[in-house]
């Protein structure tokens, strides 16, 4: 199908080019999100009677995601979640719960504009690209950590894993010494009479 681009699309084109889509790209993606009109005559006359304010609009922003960008990029953020003794969480970190750690440190950013691929499975720090406009893009840190304190201690550099799989080493090393009833076996007191 051939459409008109509304607005910059990444990995497709400019505003204002036409270009050759997949039928069903141009359905459900672009044609919902206003991002791109049919390319018929009476769509390409539209277009051009449109350009000027079209243009106008997406400068401006692009003005206001500039000023975002300026404040929001390179800045950290902690997420506390539950995980496993090795780094493992319970559930994942999504799109829309990094929106919401934004959102609650003062900026206003929707779901749709945090750019993962897949969600996040592990305690860990994560550089995570947010578009701002189609043309804007920061990336901010996202620290996944059990606890304010390891989210410190990650956000220096510090493996808080490593430490954990020692101790679980250890663990696992005393327990193959000893097998299961090998212990000494306590003697009954005097109050308490012998199991028969």
């Amino acid at each position: 199908m051939q459409v008109i681009l509304l607005e910059r699309v990444e990995k497709l084109g400019q505003m204002g080019d036409e270009v050759k889509v997949k039928d069903g790209f141009a359905r459900n993606f672009l044609l919902p999100k206003k991002k791109a009109l049919r390319a018929t005559k009476a769509n390409r006359d539209y277009f051009q009677t449109r350009k000027a304010h079209l243009e106008a609009q997406n400068l401006e922003r692009k003005k206001d995601a500039d000023a975002v960008a300026k404040k929001l990029g390179g800045k950290s953020f902690i997420l506390i979640r539950q995980a496993g003794d090795r780094g493992q969480l319970y559930g994942s970190v999504s799109p829309r719960d990094i929106s919401t750690v934004i959102s609650e440190g003062g900026f206003s950013i929707d779901r749709n504009q945090v750019s993962i691929s897949q969600a996040i499975k592990a305690i860990g720090q994560y550089t995570i690209p947010v578009v701002l406009h189609p043309e804007v893009k920061v990336n901010i840190t996202v620290t996944v950590a059990r606890s304010e304190d390891e989210a410190q201690r990650l956000a220096r550099g510090e493996d808080v894993l490593a430490e954990r799989t020692e101790q679980e080493e250890a663990k696992i090393a005393a327990e193959e010494l000893f097998e299961e009833g090998a212990g000494p076996k306590e003697e009954p007191t005097e109050e308490e009479p012998a199991e028969a």
